[in-house]
């Protein structure tokens, strides 16, 4: 029989989770999303401290996938300013070498609060990784990076902190296409490397989302994650543009949690108000005999719940060490698809009560849509799955 229930820790961490979320995020959501590039620093202190002493460390588990789901019920944006390595912290192990994890990500235990960031993203390069046009040029015993990035979570704080750093993709070989392109560490500090400006966004806005420009950016030699070497077929297995990609098997479950985190907020939210105006969710009845607004609340816990089932299983198939890629697509997409429906439907149910700015309902459906963009879209991780589920390369199928 397949347990569900949460271990005695996974509980703790829940409850634990649920009451900062309330009572440190909730307070103050509002005041942040209409001030978009303030930086809430006090409590940048206090969940660093707090990520230190372990009660709101974030991980690839399914522990941090539960404690992220209640962070962003509490805010999706202010859980975005939870300082740590990140996305390209995420990067560095799934494809860095023993070394360069120790010279990287450990600095994320000790000191000031420090962020690292992933900046993949061009103007004219989105979901297709293979149109990247920023170069690493050798020289020497360095890398020499030219290009543009757009769309850097944490960009800024990543580049502000003596100890952040951005992790790169850029290409070696642009005839190469994919095999040509390789990821690089660069600490913050790298002259050639800066801000140009901060995104003004529709939700997530206590996330800085910046735009960072690489001119003739020299960093060492040694710090290109996987081999340098140009070939069509990896046999480094975890390292070059593979493991590269792996990174986002990994940390797409986690994006699903936040998402959860969202559309359950939303839920939360329309069952406590009609709750209160004691309107009873029939459960139980065929659905012939449900009345429109029962069936939309069904749907919208059915939704959420398949969603955080794909996002369990594809965590659970990490932790034992098995491949995740299908379902790790799976639950982004699911994830990002039904958390947005949610949130939309949230809006329409409650009315003016919805689309009013006195509630939190407006700010969350604009929140969820992220969800379903950054860290792979709906679409391109839906491509995924087809190719996965139908046996097709990314040339039979694109």
């Amino acid at each position: 029989m397949i347990d569900f229930e949460p271990t005695p820790e996974q509980k703790e961490a829940i409850e634990a989770a649920h009451k900062f979320a309330e009572e440190m995020f909730r307070p103050v959501s509002r005041y942040y999303d209409e001030h978009e590039h303030d930086s809430p620093q006090q409590l940048i202190d206090t969940l660093w401290e707090r990520r230190r002493e372990g009660a709101l460390s974030v991980g690839l588990d399914i522990t941090a996938a539960l404690r992220t789901e209640e962070l962003c019920w509490g805010d999706a944006g202010l859980y975005l300013c939870i300082p740590g390595p990140g996305l390209g912290g995420a990067a560095v192990f799934a494809s860095g070498t023993k070394e360069q994890m120790e010279r990287f990500l450990t600095r994320f235990n000790e000191g000031k609060p420090k962020w690292g960031a992933m900046a993949m993203t061009e103007a004219g390069c989105g979901s297709d990784t293979s149109a990247i046009t920023t170069t690493a040029v050798r020289g020497g015993d360095e890398w020499v990076l030219n290009g543009e990035k757009i769309f850097v979570t944490w960009g800024k704080r990543a580049l502000e902190d003596s100890d952040g750093f951005v992790v790169v993709w850029a290409t070696v070989d642009k005839s190469a296409g994919r095999a040509g392109m390789k990821s690089f560490v660069v600490e913050a500090g790298t002259p050639g490397m800066r801000v140009e400006k901060l995104e003004k966004k529709l939700g997530i806005r206590a996330s800085d989302t910046a735009t960072i420009v690489f001119d003739n950016c020299r960093i060492p030699y040694e710090n290109i994650l996987g081999s340098p070497e140009v070939r069509k077929v990896d046999k480094a297995g975890t390292k070059g543009f593979k493991g590269a990609m792996a990174t986002f098997d990994a940390t797409r479950p986690i994006v699903a949690a936040q998402a959860l985190g969202v559309g359950r907020a939303a839920l939360d939210f329309v069952k406590e108000t009609l709750e209160k105006e004691g309107i009873e969710i029939r459960y139980g009845l065929p659905r012939q005999k449900l009345t429109a607004l029962e069936r939309d609340v069904m749907d919208m816990e059915a939704n959420y719940k398949a969603a955080k089932l794909l996002t369990l299983r594809s965590l659970w198939m990490m932790s034992q060490f098995q491949a995740n890629n299908l379902e790790a697509s799976m639950a982004k997409a699911k994830a990002g698809l039904a958390i947005t429906k949610i949130t939309q439907k949230a809006v329409e149910i409650m009315g003016p009560l919805g689309y009013s700015r006195k509630n939190l309902l407006e700010k969350w459906m604009r929140d969820a849509k992220i969800n379903d963009l950054f860290e792979g879209t709906g679409q391109i991780n839906m491509l995924i799955v087809a190719r996965r589920v139908l046996d097709y390369s990314r040339d039979q199928l694109k």
